[in-house]
């Protein structure tokens, strides 16, 4: 025995016959099984065993059945009833021999198994014995069999139909924030799971009434071949060789068709049961525990038992059990019914769930707008909000989370919110069954409608009647429809604010895409040189300001080569903002064009830095009304940029820099504050304003040093 193992060993067998999974080889030693029943002979203890085998694999088949919730919950049914088939047929096969070969010798030649089915339901009347069992062939075949196929049928035809528009569901429901990745990504293996599903049950049903029809063939075969065996080859009178023979074909027909009968009720239950978080016998006793379906029931068998010729001492039980029944229901109903007080104290509990909310982004919708969210008008919101997550994460550089979508009974009908971390951002009113047009620029003539500012960028627009489109629009007006103004509403919210929405988990999902490519760069940052919570401190402060975070690669390498110099996220910030200079310049100057620029005069610029060297980490460092002039020239400089849709920059030194930013921000659409330091040597620069120079801007220096305290420098 050792020789052998070290043979083994040394050929390399032993760690692959160790690593074999006796499970796994259950199945194969199970089929080569099935084919010998099949073409070797057995003897009659054998053929025994396994029909008592037989009788246990199908109730304990049915047993499952009846006690799924749901038919997912038995998906290796139909694989299952395929063996159990396979299972019947070659005892089928092997008994026939037994039969055949040996049936001259007595009813217990082919076993005690069939001998004893065969007696109990011939009983001494081989005639009725046959009758009884076409019967249960009948019932079998024709009525469960058939049944269950016509179902498993048509339920594999509607499921199959039904896919697309389930998982277009899913994916909406994901887009809304109602499903996390993980969900929608389990929910999709479910549909599928389910179509596969139905489809085999609808194969498998086949297998079952070809069971059934071949019980049929084999029980002919059995009285016929038994007959002719026993009369010519053994010398038995036809009263004898009937007699065993069809006591022996009709108990091996039976001791087969009993599991076949067994597995085809179950199938019909797998295949007819709707999904429940009950099993069967829950689900049907919920269902049938109303007293309101026992009353009438007990009414009506009452007024039977009058009828003339009627059992009536039956009846009347039945109608008093009926009776006690709905009685019995009913009084768990009025306990129900709880004091005042203990209602109050029972509906006292509070769960997290309401009263915490973990959506990042949500939209809130009054009813009036749940028609803009109906699967069965194409949710155009929805399909509008996957469109703007999916842009505006292309753009910043990192995937938005879901914004979830609820209607909300305490808005008006036609009112929206739109809320990020719990915080209203923004909130309007838009109307389904108009359109709004939008004085985007001069109009030739008004068009009638309702009044209002575009929730967006505040220009005047006006609620019209769809009819008036094509009119509104030859008139000079932006034509747009509900979906697309809470779309756009939506937009400039989550755009203003995406530096809301990135978390840790987020700019850890940057880090680990970018290990895949880069590990080593990945790894040498987090949390070897920083922290995860500081590096999502400098990628929001840049998300704030706008700069595309997109090339994580050359962040995070700035990164790595400025952790030496500071930890603090503020100046770690405006330290690796050179690094991306040129995908902030590119975000207002095509690669062929010039940087337009609007500049600070030197003076001017010496006081504003002045201002933040005397405080410095302050958030508002400058005067007030240095400050409030500063913001006025810029906006005033700025304003024939804006009128052409030209992009620009206000440029100024790295010490000035954010703070001048943080002024701008609530007098300039997103402006865009760069230091010299972050714009390319090999890009124009085209500087179209400077602020405080000889034109006029010179008194705002001289008026900003007289505002400014003598101990501050530049004074």
């Amino acid at each position: 025995m050792g020789g052998l193992s070290a043979l083994l060993t040394r050929r390399g067998l032993g760690g692959a016959l160790a690593g074999i999974d006796p499970r796994g080889a259950l199945l194969p030693v199970a089929i080569l099984t099935l084919v010998l029943l099949m073409v070797v002979p057995i003897p009659s203890v054998l053929l025994d065993l396994f029909f008592i085998l037989n009788i246990g694999i199908s109730l304990i088949v049915l047993m499952v059945a009846i006690n799924t919730k749901k038919p997912l919950d038995f998906s290796a049914f139909p694989t299952v009833l395929l063996f159990a088939t396979l299972l019947r047929l070659s005892l089928n096969v092997a008994s026939t021999r037994v039969v055949l070969v040996h049936g001259h010798e007595g009813t217990a030649a082919a076993g005690h198994v069939i001998e004893a089915f065969g007696a109990f339901l011939v009983g001494g009347d081989y005639v009725v014995g046959i009758f009884v069992f076409a019967v249960l062939m009948i019932i079998n075949l024709v009525v469960i069999t058939k049944g269950a196929g016509r179902v498993s049928e048509v339920a594999a035809r509607f499921t199959l139909d039904a896919l697309p528009g389930k998982q277009m569901a899913i994916d909406a429901d994901l887009n809304a924030g109602l499903l996390t990745a993980d969900e929608a990504r389990a929910r999709r293996t479910e549909v599928t799971t389910e179509a596969d599903f139905h489809g085999s049950m609808d194969g498998a049903s086949k297998f079952v009434k070809g069971d059934a029809v071949a019980g049929v063939l084999i029980l002919a075969i059995n009285i016929i071949g038994g007959l002719i065996l026993g009369m010519v080859q053994h010398d038995l009178a036809l009263a004898d060789a009937a007699r065993i023979y069809l006591l022996l074909a009709v108990g091996d027909g039976l001791v087969a068709q009993v599991p076949a009968l067994l597995l085809s009720i179950a199938a019909a239950m797998v295949v007819t049961r709707v999904g429940s978080d009950q099993g069967l016998a829950g689900q049907v006793t919920s269902q049938f525990s109303g007293a309101a379906n026992w009353t009438p029931v007990a009414v009506i068998l009452a007024l039977l038992s009058a009828l003339p010729g009627m059992p009536h001492l039956v009846i009347l039980a039945a109608a008093a059990g009926a009776g006690f029944i709905a009685y019995k229901l009913r009084k768990p109903a009025k306990a129900v019914a709880m004091p005042d007080a203990a209602a109050d104290a029972a509906s006292a509990t509070i769960e997290w769930a309401e009263v915490s909310d973990t959506a990042a982004a949500s939209l809130d919708i009054g009813f009036g707008l749940v028609a803009l969210v109906d699967e069965a008008r194409g949710s155009p919101l929805m399909a509008r909000i996957t469109g703007i997550r999916r842009q505006l994460s292309r753009s910043i550089g990192f995937v938005l989370p879901p914004v979830r979508v609820r209607d909300d009974l305490s808005l008006a009908p036609f009112a929206y919110r739109i809320s990020i971390g719990g915080v209203v951002m923004g909130e309007d009113m838009a109307f389904p069954d108009d359109v709004l047009a939008i004085e985007a620029g001069p109009v030739e003539t008004q068009i009638p409608g309702r009044p209002v500012m575009d929730p967006a960028f505040g220009l005047p627009a006006r609620w019209i009647d769809p009819a008036e489109a094509d009119l509104a629009t030859a008139a000079g007006y932006t034509v747009v429809d509900a979906a697309s103004v809470i779309g756009t509403h939506l937009n400039h919210v989550l755009g203003n604010n995406a530096h809301r929405l990135i978390g840790q988990d987020e700019v850890q999902a940057m880090l680990d895409t970018l290990a895949a490519s880069a590990p080593a760069l990945a790894g040498a940052l987090v949390p070897k040189l920083l922290p995860l919570a500081a590096v999502t401190q400098v990628v929001q402060r840049l998300v704030e300001e706008g700069v595309p975070v997109r090339d994580t690669r050359t962040l995070v390498s700035a990164l790595v080569t400025m952790a030496a110099r500071s930890q603090d996220a503020a100046e770690l910030t405006e330290l690796v903002r050179p690094a991306l200079g040129p995908g902030i310049v590119q975000t207002i100057a095509g690669l062929r064009e010039p940087v337009a620029a609007i500049a600070l005069d030197p003076g001017l610029e010496s006081l504003l830095a002045g201002a933040v060297r005397a405080a410095p980490g302050a958030a508002w460092p400058f005067d007030p009304e240095l400050g409030a002039r500063v913001g006025e020239a810029v906006s005033a400089a700025a304003a024939p940029l804006i009128a052409q849709g030209r992009g620009f920059a206000v440029v100024t030194t790295p010490q000035v820099r954010r703070p001048l930013w943080a002024l701008l921000r609530v007098r300039l659409p997103q402006p865009v504050v760069m230091a010299f330091s972050e714009i390319p040597d090999e890009r124009t620069v085209d500087v179209v304003s400077v602020v405080g120079g000889l034109d006029g801007p010179r008194t705002l220096a001289g008026a900003a040093a007289a505002d400014e305290t003598p101990s501050e420098p530049g004074a």
